[in-house]
This record gives structure tokens, sequence and C-alpha cells, in this order.
């Protein structure tokens, strides 16, 4: 995205009371869409999202809780968290089934390959038949030229990320290199006539970059309206560092601490703490705070813009680095030698206020929180998280047990970044389970389904205005059901639910909880 356009995206208009959307005594789930069932590998916007919302309304629920929606791509392990664009949507989110109504895909062409297994997302296969049907329906799409007239509005309002998007995109393909810090110097360093050139060129793929931007806007804006229409409030998720190998970093290499030849300088990661000795390199280029200064923050507002439209609330990742950030010099084995370094906070979050007064943002502030994080997120009234898997370490003073939770905040049993309940609970240690089965008056031979239909219990009596429980927590799924697991960088973010797992979801349960804690909801209750 070039900075220096003006349309600034602006939030969406949801039908829902703003004032609302984080107020009042209330529960959720969370589900990402790629776990839904679906008859193409992966779960989409299709009849099954309808159908969940349908379930979440009937049970009482006011959020559903999802992960990012950008796109992923095999570099990062399919992470939505390293996305090739922070504005753009995944394709292979999009459904199919609603192409073939449009008319842009016949019947047989949308036959799925018999080697895609039911519980996970084969993320290679599903991306070569996938994108070979949707470029299919995109080409049938440039060629109707009565059905593009909206398509070309779209184009118009996206422009400030969707023409810098397209064209990064279409220059992976041409390029076949592994980063696009390798590509030419002229098409690296954006040279204008080298990326007119390559404009002219690659002009169809670009076009078929933004069809496919469209199809998923389309789809997305319709299943939001759906929700919405329902009384839902639909909670999205913005990691806070973007992706080097992203059209993000490429357009704005100003606003990211890069040397002369566009490579990182700087990159992120935590410091040592207790759970690693070594702290966590993730090598996200760290942002030029004094350029984005200079800017206002223009990318910022713009990006936060583009989540308001797209979800009615969101979740800030890893917020301490939007006060505070760990900084390590690109090339280091690991974050030992890192550094600490202020970002200037009250001044970011001022301009963010006065762009979206009604500023719809919850934040993670999980691990070892210094006091400045904490006085900038009760300065700005932005609730926390709390999970009760990290509660029971037979520590009286431990802030997640139940009776330590403040009312403004979010309670989960886990996070996607947790294991299931029922893992967790079997794999705890003997003082952890000791613990949690005093505090809930359990007992040792408790079947698990009890055990965790009491965690659930637990979780949903929190004084915590919002409680949030994983669909595998309901399902009381073991360990093979976690999608992401942080400590490995392979075999994440591919569990899916099976159509018999989704057939038997236990709403009713869930329902019967949130009566019994008070957290019924009703769109637009006074």
């Amino acid at each position: 995205m070039t900075l220096g356009s003006n349309n600034t995206a602006t939030p969406a208009r949801s039908g829902l009371n703003p004032e609302q959307l984080l107020s009042g005594r209330a529960s959720g789930v969370l589900l990402h869409l790629s776990c839904l069932p679906s008859a193409h590998g992966i779960g989409d916007m299709g009849t099954a999202a309808y159908e969940f919302a349908d379930q979440l309304q009937a049970a009482g629920q006011k959020y559903w809780q999802m992960l990012p929606l950008n796109p992923s791509n095999p570099q990062s392990g399919e992470s939505p968290y390293f996305s090739s664009s922070a504005f753009a949507g995944n394709p292979l989110l999009i459904d199919l089934r609603q192409l073939l109504q449009q008319g842009l895909l016949q019947g047989a062409e949308i036959e799925v390959p018999a080697d895609l297994p039911p519980t996970q997302v084969a993320f290679a296969r599903v991306r070569k038949f996938k994108l070979a049907m949707l470029e299919l329906a995109a080409a049938r799409f440039l060629a109707a030229a009565e059905l593009q007239p909206d398509f070309h509005s779209f184009c118009a309002r996206e422009s400030a990320w969707l023409d810098d998007f397209s064209l990064f995109t279409a220059l992976q393909q041409q390029q076949q290199a592994a980063s696009w810090a390798d590509w030419p110097a002229p098409l690296r360093q954006r040279d204008p006539a080298a990326l007119e050139q390559a404009r002219q060129q690659l002009a169809e793929p670009i076009r078929v970059q933004k069809v496919l931007q469209y199809f998923f806007d389309c789809q997305w804006t319709r299943l939001k309206s759906y929700c919405n229409s329902l009384g839902l409030v639909v909670f999205g998720d913005m990691p806070i560092y973007v992706s080097y190998e992203s059209a993000d970093v490429w357009a704005n290499a100003e606003l990211f601490k890069l040397d002369q030849n566009q490579r990182p300088v700087a990159v992120s990661g935590v410091p040592p703490d207790y759970f690693s000795a070594t702290g966590q390199l993730w090598n996200n280029p760290v942002y030029n705070w004094e350029r984005l200064q200079a800017t206002n923050y223009q990318w910022w507002v713009e990006r936060m813009g583009g989540l308001f439209q797209r979800f009615d609330i969101v979740r800030i990742d890893h917020f301490r680095g939007l006060v505070q950030y760990w900084e390590v010099p690109a090339g280091e084995p690991t974050a030992i030698n890192g550094s600490w370094q202020d970002v200037p906070a009250y001044e970011f979050f001022d301009c963010l206020k006065a762009a979206y007064p009604h500023f719809p943002v919850v934040v993670e502030d999980l691990g070892i929180i210094t006091p400045d994080v904490v006085e900038v997120k009760d300065h700005y009234q932005l609730p926390g998280m709390l999970i009760l898997q990290f509660a029971f370490s037979d520590n009286d003073d431990n802030p997640y047990l139940p009776d330590k939770h403040p009312q403004a905040a979010l309670v989960y049993l886990g996070t996607h970044d947790n294991t299931t309940g029922r893992a967790w609970y079997e794999q705890a240690d003997p003082q952890t389970r000791a613990s949690l089965l005093r505090f809930i008056d359990a007992n040792e031979g408790d079947d698990i389904d009890t055990i965790v239909d009491q965690l659930l219990a637990l979780t949903l009596s929190s004084r915590a205005d919002i409680a949030i429980v994983t669909a595998q927590d309901l399902l009381v799924l073991g360990a093979d059901a976690r999608i992401n697991d942080p400590a490995v960088n392979t075999g994440n973010w591919g569990w899916r639910m099976t159509q018999a797992e989704f057939e038997r979801l236990p709403m009713a349960r869930l329902a019967e909880l949130t009566r019994q804690y008070g957290r019924v909801w009703q769109a637009n209750q006074p």
C-alpha cells in the first residue's frame, strides 16, 4: 500500500449498536473459518459458516471469534499471522459453490481430489486444486463485462492496498524467487519505470488477483451481514507485525528498519524468560517508529480502518509490542542479544482514537507484562485476556485464578495457541491437576467429559464480562485438535472439523451454561 492516498477505510455499518460491542456480560466461540467442514478440503464461507452462525445465535452467544483472514503461504507454515498482506483476504476461504451458482464454474469442475483428508487441511493439494478453480472462475468473470460494474467500484475503493498487492503477487509468480529481496534491483527498489513495465507485462495475472480479492470481499460481506442480522458480533484478530515477504513491506520499505538493499536491519522477538533461555526469534521486520510518526501513523490508520471494515471488534496480538518491543539485530541466531525499544504509544493510540472514536479493540496481554504496558492498556480502557490453563500453579496470587478475574476482561479456557482443555488436563503434572481438582471439587477418577464440562462451566462462571470457548473444547477433543503450537514451526493451522463433529457440537449444553451464568445475548437489548 502506498501512503498518501485519501481513501482511508472507514468502519463498516453492521447494524449493531457500537456502544454494545464490548459491553455487557456475554460469551462466544472461537472457531476459524478454515476449521469448518467443507467439501473442498478447507473450511470456507459456504453453508457450514451460515449454519454455525445460526447455532451461535440459537445458543444465546454474542461473539464469533476468528483468526486473521489474510492469505497464508507455505513459506510461513500456512500461518495467518505471517501473511503476504495485512489487507487482503485469503482466496482459499472462498466458497466454490457460490461461484457455481453464479455460473462461473460448472459442477464437474469442482469435484474434489479423492485423497484430501477429512480432518486436516492438506494445504499443498488444496491450494493446487482450489486456486485452479478460482483462476478459471476469474477468467470467466473478466470475459463477462456485464458482471463488472461493482468490481470496478471495488478496485477503486480498495486501490490503496489492492494495486500493490496484486502487482506483488503477480511478480512473485513471475520471478519464482524465494524472496522479493532477490528480485532485480529496479523491481526491488520500486523504480517507477520498472513498475509500469511490470504492470503492462503482467496485466492479466494482476486482474486475476484483483478478481479473487473481489470474490473474497463479496462473500465475506454477505456472511458478515448475515451474522450481524442475527445479532452476532464478528470478532477478528490483528497480528502486531507483518511478514517481510509481504506487499506491505515491499511497498512501504521506509516504514520498517531496512538497509539500502531493502533487507532487515533489525527483527522482532521476545527476550529470554522462564520458558525459553534463548527467547523467541520471530524475524519480522520491526517498524521504523520515527518514520511512522512523521506520517502521522497513516499506514496504521488505514490498517485499522481495513480491520474495522472487516470485523466488528479486533484483538491486537502481542499488545506489549505497541508500548515497548524487543529488537534483535538481523542475522542473530537467537533473541538473546536484543534490546528494548520504546514506542510513542500515547501519541500513536491518540491518533488511532481520533480516526476511530469508537475503538472496539481488545488486547493480548499475556506473559510478563510491565507496568508501562498496563498503564497504556488501562488509559485507553482496552480489555485484556485471561487463560484458565495458566491458573492452577498452586500459587494463591496467580492472576489467572477465577477469583482474581477483573470484570473488564476476556476469559478463555485456552486459545488457538494452547492445546485443548482435554489434552491440557491429561498432560498436566500431578501438582497442577491436584490444584484444579481441589478448585472445581472434582475427583481424579472422574471421566474426562465431566472434567472438561466443569472447565467450561468455570470459564463461563468467571467475573470477566466476556467468556470465549473453543469448538474443540465443546467437542472434548484431544491434542490432535490443537490448531497451533508456538513451539514448533511445522504442522500447525491444519485442524478442521468433520461433518459428524460439526453436527454433534453440544450447543444445547453451551446454551444451558450461558443461561446459568447470566450471559445470554439478545441484539439491541437495553
